[in-house]
């Protein structure tokens, strides 16, 4: 696995929305239940479940998750690729 997106939500009074942080934590718990279960694709799996945990560790993901809630709130769609690249943990903001 190279890299994946997390798309955040603004929260409307109609629809629930999720930011970086919540939805981050979600998918580490769907990679760890996968795992628990032993799922096929357990490589890929293991990779996704580190690049998680290593952004919520991060210092840079409170600050990325500021800077989306400020383009949320503006109405624009964002985007968050996590990647690793030479070993180390990339965080990207695409915003449209």
């Amino acid at each position: 696995m190279n890299s994946f997106e997390l798309e955040p939500k603004h929260s409307t009074s109609q629809i629930p929305g999720k930011c970086i942080k919540c939805l981050a934590e979600q998918e580490l718990n769907n990679c760890l239940l996968e795992l628990l279960k032993g799922a096929e694709n357990e490589r890929e799996l293991q990779q996704r479940y580190e690049m998680l945990l290593t952004f919520l560790k991060s210092p840079e993901s409170q600050k990325l998750r500021d800077e989306s809630e400020k383009y949320l709130a503006e109405g624009r769609r964002v985007m968050l690729k996590l990647s690793f690249g030479d070993g180390e943990p990339r965080y990207e903001l695409k915003i449209d």
